[in-house]
């Protein structure tokens, strides 16, 4: 089954309008996107937009042998002109299935939003689901019969949805998962690449013909990850990108619950609200056995904490205690830490501070701690296979 991508962007295209945003800005020549609307084995078109039939003249293919045009989410704005030949766009009744002459199976979906996903079944049986702009399936069963060949969908705009389909089933470790529906809320270029490819995905430029089932390079992700950054950077946020997709994680806060401290449980309070319902939450500083474990993925949050907790157990923050055994007691701590990443069978995000490019601080303690969770980075960056700057809210790869 060929998949002609006859558009990827937004509705409104991109860039959008008038727009004077950053993203829309410097999306010209390839980065341009118009609405996304698909084109399979030229026999069915999914989403009327408009230049339809140039856009598939412009890669190569023809609109003359579409026999069915469905829609899948409400189209904003005049009504889009049927080019000459082509039946009236429709749409399938959720859960009813559609017979092409082509010998295609089209099956409605329904969404948790206005609109209808189309999975669509090759003759060969190939097997294709394409979702609309900010949908999800409501109702894809437990234990899906079997992973799709692809998935076209928003994956910028409902990463959870996708984490869904994982969890059913619907999606594999084999499954092509294409975004489409792109949007000026991530900016494109090098940085969608890394964001996607960090969700299992890939995105592909208008015009692209690809064959369902035979794309067979799909994305690994990092199985462990650094974050490092400074204060307020955006640090936590692109640890939490990074997993979102996934169907299950478990959230290690090495910050407690911040009791007694109005400001800080403020803040614990803001990273909880704004992280995926389905997450589970531990507050802990015991993450080697945690990382020795069998598990669902670990967003750990974050090591200067953990960090600071050690050394309050070794007693490292007393230059008396610290040169009389606490700086050997601190560095097993750290040993045991790192090999336990080195050698964890688990997918691993960690954030950490980047501290020591300022001032140096005034006392004893201020400098260990300082030279120390310089070291501790230094080392459990070494066992990722990515690790990150982020900047300003710019991540940038050092490694991976």
């Amino acid at each position: 089954m060929e998949l002609t991508l006859l558009g990827t962007g937004a509705p409104l295209g991109l860039p959008r309008p008038e727009c004077p945003c950053a993203v829309c800005a410097t999306a010209r020549g390839a980065q341009a996107r118009a609405a996304t609307a698909l084109l399979v084995d030229e026999a069915l078109l999914l989403d009327l937009t408009p230049g339809a039939a140039l856009a598939a003249a412009r890669a190569g293919r023809s609109l003359v042998g579409v026999r069915q045009v469905l829609l899948t989410h409400p189209h904003d704005g005049p009504a889009v002109e049927v080019p000459a030949g082509l039946p009236p766009a429709g749409r399938v009744p959720d859960g009813r299935e559609l017979t092409l002459i082509s010998g295609h199976r089209v099956r409605a979906v329904p969404m948790d939003s206005p609109g209808t996903g189309y999975e669509v079944t090759s003759p060969e049986g190939e097997r294709l689901l394409y979702l609309p702009p900010g949908g999800s399936p409501a109702g894809l069963p437990e234990n899906h019969r079997s992973p799709y060949d692809m998935v076209v969908m928003d994956v910028t705009g409902r990463p959870e949805a996708l984490a869904r389909l994982r969890a059913t089933g619907a999606v594999g470790a084999s499954t092509d998962v294409v975004a489409v529906h792109l949007d000026h809320d991530v900016p494109g270029g090098g940085e969608l690449e890394r964001r996607l490819a960090a969700s299992g995905a890939r995105a592909v430029a208008d015009g692209t013909t690809v064959v369902v089932g035979e794309y067979h390079a799909v994305p690994d992700v990092p199985r462990r990850t650094l974050v490092t950054g400074g204060a307020r950077s955006g640090k936590s946020v692109e640890a939490e990108r990074r997993l979102e997709t996934f169907p299950e994680v478990l959230y290690v806060a090495t910050a407690g619950s911040g009791q007694g401290d109005q400001e800080w449980a403020r803040r614990i309070a803001l990273h909880r609200d704004r992280r995926p319902g389905s997450w589970r939450t531990e507050e802990t500083c015991d993450l080697v056995p945690l990382l020795k474990g069998e598990g669902p993925a670990l967003l750990i949050d974050c090591l200067s904490l953990w960090l600071t907790d050690a050394m309050d157990r070794v007693g490292a923050w007393e230059d008396e205690r610290w040169e009389g055994g606490g700086r050997d007691a601190l560095r097993e701590r750290v040993a045991a830490l790192v090999a336990a990443v080195r050698g964890t069978p688990r997918t691993v995000v960690a954030v950490t501070n980047e501290v020591g490019s300022g001032v140096v601080p005034a006392t004893a303690a201020g400098r260990r701690f300082r030279d120390e969770l310089g070291r501790l980075n230094a080392a459990f960056g070494d066992e990722c296979e990515q690790v990150l700057l982020v900047v300003s809210g710019q991540a940038l790869v050092l490694r991976g």
